[in-house]
């Protein structure tokens, strides 16, 4: 998954013809483990920074590890660690930058399957005031899982 734009309406993030443009936030991050490789039980540390933000205010931050799956028939998704940081000043302490330290569970591992794949991801959701977000998305893999042979 990549980095994405959406408005509170869902429609398009881009300004139209004549209007003032919509300055699109850039978040970059680093993980503690070069690869983004961990194991079930280890700690994964996230430190981000944003950057692009223009001038509007950003009420509320949400920090996220999640696991999803891809693939055929539903898909499913896990939240592992979630926190929301909102002030009514903004959140100017936690933007530009900030840094998350989580323990990561035993299951379920990364899983690169024919059917079906797992993934894991540290989300970061950025609430404009007004009304729009931005979300990136930065996958990690949690284990050991030889990728499925097609059959």
């Amino acid at each position: 998954m990549n980095a994405h734009d959406s408005t509170a309406d869902g429609g398009d993030p881009r300004p139209s013809p004549g209007t003032r443009a919509v300055p699109f936030p850039r978040v970059d991050v680093r993980f503690g483990h070069i690869g983004r490789d961990y194991q079930p039980g280890e700690w994964l540390t996230v430190e981000y920074t944003c950057s692009a933000l223009g001038d509007e205010a950003i009420p509320a931050v949400e920090r996220s590890v999640v696991w999803y799956t891809e693939g055929k028939g539903e898909e499913d998704l896990g939240v592992h660690f979630f926190e929301r940081i909102a002030t009514p000043s903004g959140v100017a302490a936690v933007v530009p930058d900030g840094a998350v330290a989580v323990r990561l569970p035993r299951s379920p591992l990364t899983y690169e399957g024919v059917i079906v794949k797992i993934r894991w991801c540290f989300r970061l959701r950025l609430f404009f005031e007004s009304g729009r977000d931005h979300v990136s998305e930065h996958v990690f893999a949690l284990g050991r899982v030889p990728p499925s042979l097609h059959p």
